[in-house]
């Protein structure tokens, strides 16, 4: 068998590196891509999820009274009570 030698230039080397290089980047565009496409998946289900709550919460707060709006049926019901000779517990 014979061994046959070929002499690698500087070109060639540089080639080859070259070669290496845009291999890994094309697999880190592909990770990078990949890691995206999972990440923007899962910012889309949190965004739906924080949007419903925030819906439920509105919803909740819209049926409760706020606080300054029985400020002035309270004092009217002590009135009454106090007329009535109704003791509040």
């Amino acid at each position: 068998m014979k061994n046959i030698s070929k002499k690698i230039t500087i070109n060639d080397l540089a080639g080859m590196i070259k070669r290496g290089f845009d291999k890994v980047g094309e697999n880190m565009k592909k990770g990078f891509d990949e890691l995206g496409n999972k990440l923007g998946g899962q910012m889309r289900v949190l965004s739906e999820n924080n949007e419903r709550a925030h819906e439920e919460i509105k919803l909740r707060l819209d049926n409760i009274a706020y606080r300054f709006e029985l400020v002035k049926p309270q004092k009217r019901v002590d009135v009454l009570e106090k007329k009535v000779g109704v003791k509040h517990k």
